[in-house]
């Protein structure tokens, strides 16, 4: 979640290196994924294009496996390149449960899909290495510092990818597993300020947006949750931060200790945040700002130290910033723009070739656990979400600055202000149309899929993510279906 890089959110879990980061260099404070879910919002990072232009609509369907990324335009321009976990911009390995539930949004059916939140406490207070396969990622990537990066004659980039802070598998969930569970160690759970955790407020069930109300119900969270619960949840999720920035500690660490960080420009940034418990939700696929906001740290040579960037940037502006570092030339095709003018402290209308940088971002969404397509405009204080064709399902609009809790949707109350934003939106993209093309692979891909299993269809289903749902009222739901398609 980007709010924790900066005040207020920082109070409740020590960052250590993240704040080196912002006494060193400059952090972003409206930093927003083009997509709120890893596939498509790392196809978004590696390609500089908008989701809808790259059409990476879900987990499963991100870039073409051949798509030239900035790392590649590098690799060809003399850099040594070099990357390391989890990368996940062409397809993810994500289960046939998660697959299946992304193509039937539009059915007229509502099936809990994810394992209800919960915490695990493992180890004791010696206990730092909880996940894993991040620190061995982490070791791979220092040890490269150490003994390769030391000694090439040729500039480098090297890419770390770390899959926390991200809730882990719950086997207790059944067939195919959720990702529900906030594990952590006595030793990071002890970095978390207790009682500087906010309860975030709930709206009623009854008054929540329909779209929230089915994010909220497949998300297996509209039963009853305690405040401890919520209180624990949050807590787990800043402990797992913690570890994360760890890991982001030992590269700082390498880079230092071999002489590499006053020549090295280091960036941090995630694919999306995680609402723990905000607007009654677990997970991400929101355009709220615990799930959309996302951290942008950058430090290193010719870039300000303590610089706060007040502007609106997103992952789309990754792709130029990195050709720019390099010195090679920027596609005029892209979606993003390059962020060094706003890095090095420069005026804000010092113009780029390409025009100056435009005072929105734009972040949409077409996958699982949401039952529309949705489209986030973030301007000034505004931030305008529309869904589907723009008329199905009403729209939100939050005022950041008065209601930076986006608990107020004041949307009917501005016709003006939500008349000039669509307007806005429909010249970058023209939603209804996407939304609607969307629909239709939705269909296509569930249609091949139900063919290709024949008779057994109805087992399969069955037995998905949603089975405990599934099988009070099979038969329904099979109905549901069929009239769908």
């Amino acid at each position: 979640d980007g709010r924790l890089t900066f005040y207020p959110g920082n109070q409740t879990v020590d960052l250590p290196f993240i704040n080196f980061m912002k006494r060193y260099g400059t952090v972003f404070l409206n930093a927003y994924t083009n997509s709120p879910i890893c596939c498509p919002s790392r196809a978004a990072m590696w390609s500089g294009l908008f989701t809808h232009l790259t059409e990476s609509w879900n987990n499963f369907k991100g870039l073409d496996p051949g798509y030239v990324t900035w790392m590649d335009l590098m690799e060809k321009h003399g850099y040594h390149t070099q990357k390391y976990g989890k990368l996940d911009y062409t397809s993810g390995h994500h289960s046939l449960s998660n697959r299946v539930e992304a193509w039937t949004r539009d059915v007229d059916f509502l099936l809990r899909q994810e394992g209800r939140p919960m915490v695990n406490l493992t180890g004791d207070r010696k206990h730092v290495r909880v996940m894993e396969a991040d620190w061995q990622n982490t070791d791979k990537a220092v040890n490269w510092i150490k003994e390769e990066a030391v000694n090439l004659t040729q500039p480098f980039v090297l890419y770390l990818g770390l899959n926390l802070p991200h809730p882990y598998p719950s086997p207790y969930a059944g067939e195919n597993f959720g990702s529900s569970t906030f594990l952590t160690s006595p030793y990071w759970l002890e970095k978390v300020t207790y009682e500087a955790i906010k309860i975030p407020k709930w709206s009623s069930l009854s008054e929540m947006h329909p779209v929230d109300y089915y994010s909220s119900y497949t998300k297996n969270c509209t039963g009853e949750f305690t405040k401890q619960e919520v209180r624990n949840i949050r807590a787990f999720y800043y402990a797992m931060c913690a570890e994360t920035d760890a890991m982001l500690g030992e590269i700082i660490s390498a880079l230092r200790d071999t002489g590499l960080l006053k020549k090295t420009i280091v960036i941090f940034t995630a694919d999306h945040g995680e609402l723990a418990m905000e607007h009654r939700q677990f997970y991400k696929m929101s355009m709220y700002e615990g799930s959309s906001h996302v951290p942008l740290l950058v430090m290193g040579p010719g870039i300000k130290e303590q610089q706060q960037v007040p502007n609106v940037v997103s992952l789309v502006d990754i792709y130029p910033t990195m050709l720019d570092i390099a010195r090679i030339p920027v596609p005029q095709n892209l979606s993003g723009y390059s962020l060094i003018p706003l890095l090095r402290g420069k005026a804000e209308n010092e113009v780029s070739p390409r025009g100056p940088r435009p005072l929105w971002v734009l972040s949409e969404f077409h996958g699982c656990n949401v039952n529309s397509s949705m489209y986030m405009l973030r301007t000034g204080k505004w931030k305008y979400i529309a869904y589907s064709d723009g008329h199905s399902v009403l729209p939100q609009l939050f005022d950041l600055t008065a209601d930076p809790d986006e608990l107020t949707n004041v949307a009917i109350k501005l016709p003006v202000i939500v008349h000039s934003l669509d307007k806005i939106l429909r010249s970058i993209v023209n939603y209804p149309k996407v939304s609607s093309s969307v629909q239709e692979y939705n269909k296509r891909q569930f249609i091949s899929w139900k063919q290709s299993l024949g008779l057994n269809y109805s087992n399969v289903i069955a037995n998905l993510r949603w089975h405990q749902d599934w099988l009070k009222e099979r038969k329904k739901y099979e109905n549901a279906i069929d009239r769908w398609l």
